[in-house]
């Protein structure tokens, strides 16, 4: 047992008088300057801790604390919220007044009183300090100030510079807190100063502020705790994780009975209010604080894309780091143009084409508005976080790899459209004022090196058909009955190859390529140099690449589901947008997206294409689609089937007046070179697969649900020029009744990407 000297036990008579002495010594050298700056004080020590106290600086930058950035779908409901501290904020009337009294009664009773630093306070804190109880002597304002520098200093990435009350604090570190504080209560009011207190406080790693902590612990609000809970966060203030009520609830209920008894004995409460609330049990009822697109509430790879559009754009900091910064610490209010409606349906429907699949085969939809480019829906099979029976990724189906998490050189970035392609051919031949219905030889197979295409572009064609050469092959279709004559319209009705490549060899390449273009059709991987930096973020489709007019590039469905937009907006191409508002802390608007559209094909053309692809689910490779979606029997849709050449990658895009949607099912791994072939999909086994198969199903139901609430209004017919006089020809093919459907009459062979390499084998 250490023996106390009896000079300095303040048991004794002449340990009080010496402890007295000592005390007001140490407190005159803390605050002598700050009670009368003006006054003389006797001694060195007091009279150079006025000096320095005299160079300190009096006034602090008080910025907005870190706040919660939210993410709302377009109707107002939440999607995500993200941040680097989940706080909240909530003005001083939205919050329940025992919160207040009870924060006061415990951490600062003469708040009201003093000016900043209460010197009682100290002078108490020193005696107890001295008898061995260590007592701190901080006034609200003070830790307002020290929230507030080391708040900065987080922000700053100075987490190293942060120091916390009892710990690491000189008497520089304390003086300078207390002249800021005495600064501040000059600026601000009373209740500003409690109201920032009790936002920027730390509750606990999930809970900063009164507003997140009232959820995390309570699942109510600052505005709604009770007596009982108000006294609980206000006790765990002091220490966050001795008095945790989940891990320590023994010491909670202490601590938030001292608040009680403060409360009572400074008259904020009555005797039977606190009789009452010492008798309540600590019961806690968590909301888990959940950050981030992993745990939104719908839509989470939306949310994601959502992100990343704000993560590559400048306006919101010079650097990937500062951008993100800015969203996870800004308390930005992002409004996206997501439907939850379209959006339920859209979920419903790629879970049910393969929610679980131990195969891991991807299914995906996506819409977007014509006319506006609005992102309507973005869902995928898959689920982000990793559950038992679910397939789980990261990686966005819809959009390119630099808009999608984990945006690097193995990232996705689409599939190969297959002939979903086929209608810009078919376009351009529109637009050099051919008729639809003019008859071509689609029974030529062998394109050679040398083959007379004609090319307006400085790039070259590349590629040929030519069994003759070693390696290469002629272009097929899948059916022999399709090597024929037939008009243009009918080729692409049935998506025969050797009708689109009969086509192509009558208009200029260039000119395919001009309206690939214009209709926002890119590739989805970008090109990048040697060291891995992109050099461009949107490369060409190129279109004098024979294996491109069937599809070989690999695209995203959400620029798939864009550029079909333009033809349901009369030639109007509108870039896709997600994002139409941000908002700061303070509802000063930031930069968002709006509606960019160009005119990109000419209105007739439009009206030519979306007349032809009616046709393809009326009598055409979409007539076997089930449910049957067509004109005839339900509204006009315009949709094109499409396959890649291993049946990896299937499709079905199309559009009414109001709403076009990609609807892809396929290969969403590494290489994606699985062929979709001898595959069991929901029970049922696929020899092949084809885009009317799975991909058209899921487009059609929710093209049947979701489709009215924008729009079917009629096609305008194209003009008698382009439609021509000859009747369409039928697909007679009946629809399959058995297990393993047949091929869509449409399917169809290989092509080469290069002079001598395999290339496309597009199938519908």
């Amino acid at each position: 047992m250490t023996r106390k000297n009896p000079l300095f036990d303040t048991a004794t008579t002449l340990g009080k008088i010496l402890g007295f002495l000592g005390v007001s010594a140490i407190c005159g050298v803390l605050v002598a300057g700050l009670l009368v700056p003006a006054a003389a004080v006797s001694g060195s020590a007091a009279s150079g801790s006025i000096q320095f106290f005299d160079t300190l600086p009096a006034e602090l930058q008080v910025d907005p604390p870190s706040q919660n950035t939210t993410i709302l779908a377009k109707d107002g409901s939440p999607i995500a919220s993200i941040y680097a501290e989940n706080r909240t904020k909530v003005p001083l009337d939205s919050m329940s007044p025992f919160i207040k009294d009870a924060v006061i009664a415990i951490e600062d009773s003469r708040f009201y009183e003093h000016g900043g630093i209460d010197t009682t306070g100290i002078m108490r804190a020193i005696v107890s300090t001295a008898r061995g109880n260590k007592q701190g002597a901080s006034t609200i304002t003070q830790q307002y100030v020290n929230n507030v520098i080391n708040e900065s200093l987080v922000a700053a990435d100075r987490e190293e510079d942060v120091k916390l009350n009892g710990g690491g604090k000189g008497v520089g570190d304390k003086l300078r807190e207390m002249k800021l504080a005495i600064a501040l209560e000059k600026k601000f009011s009373k209740e500003q100063i409690l109201e920032g207190y009790l936002n920027i406080v730390f509750f606990n790693r999930d809970a900063y502020g009164i507003e997140a902590a009232s959820k995390f612990f309570f699942s109510t609000t600052a505005k709604d705790l009770t007596l009982p809970q108000a006294a609980l966060l206000a006790g765990l203030v002091n220490s966050p994780s001795a008095f945790d009520p989940i891990a320590n609830p023994d010491n909670a209920q202490k601590r938030r009975d001292l608040v009680l008894a403060a409360m009572v004995n400074q008259g904020k409460i009555t005797q039977a209010e606190y009789d009452e609330a010492v008798a309540t049990p600590v019961t806690t009822k968590v909301t888990p604080a959940r950050q981030g697109c992993a745990y939104a509430t719908m839509a989470p790879y939306f949310c994601d894309y959502v992100l990343h559009l704000l993560f590559n754009n400048p306006a919101y900091g010079d650097t990937t780091e500062e951008r993100i910064k800015r969203v996870q610490r800004g308390g930005l209010t992002i409004q996206t143009t997501l439907d939850p409606t379209a959006q339920t349906v859209a979920q419903q429907q790629v879970d049910a084409t393969a929610g679980a699949n131990p195969d891991k085969w991807g299914a995906s939809i996506t819409s977007v508005q014509p006319g506006t480019g609005q992102i309507v829906s973005m869902a995928q099979n898959t689920v982000w976080l990793p559950q038992e029976g679910k397939f789980d990724q990261t990686q966005n189906f819809n959009v390119d790899v630099l808009d999608a998490n984990g945006n690097d050189l193995n990232g996705i970035g689409g599939f190969q459209p297959g002939s979903t392609m086929k209608p810009f051919t078919f376009a351009q031949w529109l637009n050099e004022g051919k008729s639809m219905n003019t008859t071509i030889n689609a029974s030529r197979r062998t394109y050679q090196q040398n083959f007379p295409w004609r090319n307006t572009c400085p790039t070259p064609v590349n590629g040929f058909y030519d069994k003759s050469v070693p390696g290469s092959f002629d272009l097929q279709n899948s059916d022999e009955g399709y090597y024929r004559n037939m008009t243009v319209l009918y080729g692409l009705m049935n998506s025969i190859n050797t009708a689109t490549f009969a086509s192509a060899s009558q208009v200029d390449l260039c000119g395919i390529q001009g309206i690939v273009d214009a209709t926002g059709i890119h590739g989805g991987l970008p090109v990048r140099d040697e060291t891995g930096k992109v050099t461009d973020p949107n490369p060409k489709v190129t279109m004098t690449t024979l294996s491109n007019l069937i599809g070989a590039t690999q695209t995203a469905p959400l620029t798939m589901a864009a550029a079909f937009a333009t033809f349901a907006a009369d030639g109007k191409y509108c870039e896709p947008i997600a994002i139409t508002s941000v908002k700061d802390q303070s509802g000063a608007e930031l930069p968002a997206q709006s509606s960019n559209c160009k005119d990109a094909v000419k209105p007739e053309v439009a009206r030519g294409v979306a007349y032809a692809m009616q046709e393809v689910l009326n009598a055409g490779s979409g007539s076997l689609i089930r449910p049957a979606l067509s004109t005839r029997n339900n509204f006009p849709v315009a949709a094109k089937t499409g396959t890649n050449d291993s049946n990896g990658s299937t499709w079905v895009v199309g559009y009414t007046t109001g709403l076009a949607t990609a609807s892809w099912f396929g290969d969403p791994l590494g290489d994606q070179l699985r062929p979709g072939r001898n595959l069991t999909v929901n029970g049922k086994f696929y020899q092949s697969i084809d885009g009317y198969m799975i991909a058209g199903p899921q487009f059609t139901n929710y093209m049947l649900s979701v489709a009215p609430a924008y729009g079917t209004n009629p096609f305008q017919q194209p003009p008698s020029n382009l439609l021509g006089t000859a009747a369409p020809q039928r697909n007679t093919t009946p629809a399959p009744t058995t297990q393993n459907p047949a091929p869509s009459t449409g399917n169809s062979g290989n092509g080469n990407n290069g002079n001598n390499g395999n290339g496309n084998n597009d199938k519908d």
